[in-house]
């Protein structure tokens, strides 16, 4: 049986196939330190503005009011987008929600005692357990691989931006001493993979909303 093309979107998927190989063989072959070292201490002053505010795009304070204003476009303005939307971006949030409480492993500041090596400002967070996976990773995969899956064929070029989009997120948190890169990569994974199955099936059922709502 032939998917549908609009819940295939190989701009989004593809660069997150390699990701997620690249970031496998990373973690093979490197140490947390070493990985978390490579990028917390490669820093600039635009880099710490760009990405202070880059991070929270994996937020639900960004998240939810695009979400919302994604209704007052016509064909996104049904109970089929309300409750995909909802289910798309709310159970990778559970899911890594229930594994941080399980795992609760330190953040980067607590598993190196504060060492002075680690690039810090004094206006980011000071976070110190619940490391294990991202929650920023995981809510910025789950909606950015959600809007690519909604591109129309002739934007769905975009999945490529929102993919770098997704990835900077993903960048940034271990950039601001928030976690170490197996927290992200897992919670990229949980993202995107969560939300591509709940799309799957969901669209499914698309047809159905669509009829009951032009009732």
């Amino acid at each position: 049986m032939r998917l549908k093309r609009n819940i295939y979107n190989p701009y989004f998927f593809i660069p997150f196939i390699l990701w997620a190989v690249a970031g496998g063989l990373l973690l093979s072959i490197f140490t947390a330190k070493q990985l978390f070292f490579a990028v917390n201490t490669t820093y600039s002053d635009s880099a710490d503005t760009l990405f202070y505010y880059a991070t929270y795009m994996g937020d639900g304070a960004v998240i939810i009011p695009i979400l919302f204003v994604l209704l007052l476009i016509p064909r996104f303005r049904n109970w089929w987008y309300f409750l995909t939307a909802l289910l798309c971006n709310l159970i990778p949030f559970f899911v890594q929600q229930i594994l941080k409480a399980e795992f609760n492993s330190p953040r980067p500041f607590k598993y190196f005692h504060n060492a002075p090596w680690i690039h810090y400002l004094y206006q980011w967070p000071y976070l110190s357990d619940r490391s294990f996976p991202s929650g920023h990773s995981a809510g910025a995969f789950s909606f950015f691989c959600f809007l690519s899956l909604l591109l129309p064929g002739k934007y769905s070029a975009w999945g490529f931006v929102f993919f770098l989009l997704a990835i900077s997120v993903c960048y940034s948190r271990i950039y601001l001493t928030a976690h170490f890169f197996a927290d992200v990569y897992a919670g990229s994974i949980i993202g995107a993979v969560t939300t591509s199955v709940i799309f799957v099936v969901m669209n499914k059922y698309r047809d159905a909303f669509t009829k009951r709502d032009a009732r």
